[in-house]
């Protein structure tokens, strides 16, 4: 079964069960993923992840704009939604196992300044495709090239 079954499943239980919460989700992330359908023909499990993987920082980001607002009351309902989609992603790498395979990469393609971020991002981004937020991927590279 693929992921876009399951989340169809899921959908199915979770409006016999009356969890709006976790059917609003789950409806929010099979809308976009028809959408990337529409735009880029029949997607693997790996584009849905990917197109999971945006969902899931649309979330974080609104999430943060809501803490910020002291928008306590919506806040509540975010992290329940942002918790049913990451349920969905591969397990995501921590910062350390990151660094270890940015510093393989970096060692593999020679670089020795940010000037070489490029070069070490063409390389390590597809590696991790899926298992790492590419914010942390890029952060992380920035740092070990700068030290």
């Amino acid at each position: 079964m693929n992921l876009q079954e399951q989340l169809k499943r899921d959908l199915h239980a979770a409006m016999r069960a009356r969890d709006e919460r976790r059917k609003s989700a789950l409806r929010m992330v099979l809308s976009a993923i028809q959408l990337a359908e529409v735009e880029k023909g029949e997607l693997s499990d790996d584009d849905m992840i990917l197109v999971l993987q945006q969902e899931v920082r649309r979330r974080e980001d609104a999430l943060k704009m809501m803490q910020d607002a002291g928008r306590d009351d919506l806040v509540r309902d975010e992290v329940i939604e942002l918790d049913v989609l990451r349920a969905y992603l591969p397990e995501q790498l921590n910062a350390e196992e990151i660094a270890d395979i940015a510093r393989q990469v970096i060692a593999e393609v020679g670089a020795t300044s940010p000037r070489d971020m490029g070069a070490v991002m063409k390389v390590l981004v597809p590696q991790l495709q899926g298992k790492a937020d590419g914010r942390m991927i890029s952060q992380t590279v920035r740092e070990l090239l700068s030290a």
